[in-house]
């Protein structure tokens, strides 16, 4: 520990004595010990020194009060005066500028070098610094043995608050990893000191420590240790994102039996007797850093996976929760910059639930909206869903005659096509809409009969045709 002046009038080997009355930083820390003859030692004081001084130079009262201001001012913790040499006994206005000033002051005695004061201090402060290090050392290995044992993040940062004796919150955008507080309440600025955990991702993480504490030193070795437990966290993520993906892309596709998919899906944390909501998160611009990226608190229940280019979250629920947890996806995905697209299905029990679910919210996606609900029982969802119903053949076998005449021509007759529904069959809204004669809009439709074998003018043929590039649509954004 640091000596104070209090320890060192206790060391009887020093015979020191208290000549005045000050005690206001008798017991404060001594930073060092600073040896002066100089008539004013202000400039070369930092504070916190115990100044020791013969008196040499002070002659005068004047000189011994204004020696005691200087040393005052500099933040002294008080002064210690060698008798013996210059002076017989400490100058009596010595002792009344210190009483004044509340500056505590010892008598030295003759025979008591400054250096073996000086020596003492700094055998103190040795000492001290050993001891910080070794305490220092012992928090290292607290903290890394709780990541190596398995405790994980949440062991980690339980052990820091507790070396450091203050709550701990760990936050990434929107979504807290880790709170010591009852009751999960977001830290701010007031009251909290914040530090940035680097990854060299996407994923801004910052370490939030309630004030007042005490850092001597730990807190730069946690943010190392957190960001290389962080970093494997992502790659976890990413292979337990692949794994559920392959499973929930056989069940999509309906690959599997209804008992088998149960099974797998079970596997990876779905429990498929219950019912699933599933989200889509799409986005063209930051696709890959969906495969990577945190999901906000709200949604740490459910599984999450890489379908295609796509970040697809299964969660169980009723349906009442979707919308809110939809929102707090996007608001998470667009703090950490990235542009998306969510999308969601409703809630249904079974793999064949799920399947439906998921083409919902493929289906939502392409109302183009941040959060997207679904259309209640679309009937392409719904087909789409059923692995008895070929359509993806179907839609290849009406549409690819009219992509390879466009392909060949520059007819744009898929894009009439899509108009024309879109339309409800008015060759007046066609045409204006793509600035075209109408005899050019019924040309068209005509060279689409010939290409198809469907009539958009009737209804059976014009459903046929519609299902076709609805499928297609959805299928482009989720290739197998």
């Amino acid at each position: 520990m640091a000596m104070s002046l209090a320890s060192l009038v206790a060391v009887p080997s020093l015979k020191l004595r208290q000549a005045g009355l000050a005690e206001t930083t008798l017991n404060q820390d001594i930073s060092w010990v600073a040896v002066t003859e100089l008539e004013d030692p202000q400039r070369f004081l930092s504070g916190g020194e115990l100044v020791l001084t013969t008196g040499l130079r002070l002659k005068s009262a004047a000189d011994q009060r204004r020696f005691v201001r200087q040393a005052q001012r500099a933040g002294a913790v008080g002064i210690g005066f060698g008798i013996g040499l210059t002076h017989e006994s400490v100058p009596d206005a010595l002792i009344a500028e210190a009483n004044r000033w509340g500056l505590p002051l010892v008598e030295v005695p003759y025979e008591i070098p400054f250096i073996a004061i000086g020596k003492l201090v700094a055998e103190s402060h040795s000492a001290d610094h050993y001891s910080n290090l070794e305490r220092l050392l012992a928090g290292h290995q607290i903290l890394a043995r709780s990541l190596l044992t398995g405790g994980g993040l949440n062991e980690l940062l339980k052990q820091l608050g507790s070396m450091l004796r203050t709550d701990v919150v760990l936050t990434q955008f929107s979504a807290q990893l880790y709170n010591s507080v009852v009751g999960k309440p977001a830290p701010t600025a007031d009251g909290w000191a914040s530090y940035p955990i680097p990854t060299g991702r996407r994923d801004a993480c910052t370490l939030w420590l309630r004030q007042p504490f005490v850092d001597s030193g730990i807190v730069s070795y946690a943010q190392n240790l957190i960001s290389v437990e962080l970093n494997n966290m992502v790659k976890q993520r990413q292979a337990q994102r692949a794994m559920a993906g392959q499973v929930l892309d056989d069940v999509i596709h309906g690959t599997l039996e209804t008992i088998e998919a149960a099974r797998r899906l079970a596997g990876v944390g779905i429990n498929s007797t219950r019912k699933n909501v599933v989200l889509v998160a799409e986005s063209t611009a930051h696709h890959k850093q969906l495969i990577s990226i945190s999901l906000p608190q709200a949604l740490e229940g459910g599984v999450s996976a890489v379908v295609g280019k796509d970040l697809v979250t299964v969660i169980n629920d009723d349906g009442s929760s979707a919308t809110a947890l939809a929102k707090s996806l996007s608001d998470h995905l667009q703090e950490a910059g990235i542009h998306a697209l969510i999308g969601i299905g409703g809630a249904y029990t079974k793999p064949n639930g799920l399947r439906w679910s998921y083409f919902e919210a493929r289906d939502a996606v392409a109302h183009g909206l941040p959060v997207n609900e679904p259309e209640r029982l679309s009937l392409t969802s719904l087909l789409l869903a059923s692995e008895d119903v070929p359509l993806a053949d179907m839609a290849s076998e009406s549409l690819t005659p009219l992509r390879k005449f466009d392909a060949a021509h520059g007819a744009e007759l898929v894009a009439t096509l899509e108009s024309y529904l879109n339309h409800n069959g008015s060759v007046a809204a066609v045409a204006e809409a793509l600035t075209l004669h109408r005899n050019t809009v019924r040309y068209r439709l005509a060279q689409i009969t010939e290409l198809t074998g469907y009539d958009p003018s009737q209804t059976q043929d014009r459903v046929q045709l519609w299902l076709a590039l609805a499928v297609q649509r959805l299928g482009s954004r989720n290739p197998r």
